[in-house]
């Protein structure tokens, strides 16, 4: 499916690639990206471009569940995403990566939490849609 209408647009520039400088147009985002030492780089004070992805899915997964649960009238006192972004080598070449969302809605129901989890995924987060057939996401309820 395409978009019928685009509500907003983010702008980011990097500079450098993985070991550059990105900024957002709006200069909210401005800061360093590093190489993790896991991936042959020197770590130290920088993101990249895994965390900028993992911070991003959580909010939005998040986002997704909590439009559901307002749908459905399930009160939601608390609820949290962390995202796991791994990337690694791939066949033939190249590299790609996996994701895990780990959902914590504190109170819910395990049944009814479950249902909100799988409708986020499947019809509401848009990253979801973006990765669904590239990308192996798991997600677990906490």
């Amino acid at each position: 499916m395409s978009i019928s209408k685009i509500l907003y647009t983010a702008t980011a520039t990097a500079k450098g690639g993985r070991e550059g400088h990105i900024h957002s147009s709006d200069g909210v985002l401005d800061f360093d990206l590093k190489v993790p030492k896991e991936l042959g780089g020197p770590g130290g004070a920088g993101s990249n471009p895994e965390q900028l992805f993992a911070a991003g899915y959580a909010a939005c997964f998040e986002g997704a569940v909590r439009f559901v649960a307002r749908e459905r009238k399930v009160a939601l006192k608390e609820a949290s995403v962390t995202a796991q972004v791994g990337i690694g080598p791939r066949e033939p070449t190249g590299f790609g990566i996996a994701v895990k969302l780990e959902v914590s809605l504190p109170g819910i129901d395990r049944a009814v939490a479950q249902e909100l989890v799988d409708t986020a995924h499947s019809d509401i987060c848009p990253y979801s849609h973006a990765t669904r057939g590239n990308v192996d996401v798991q997600i677990t309820l906490a």
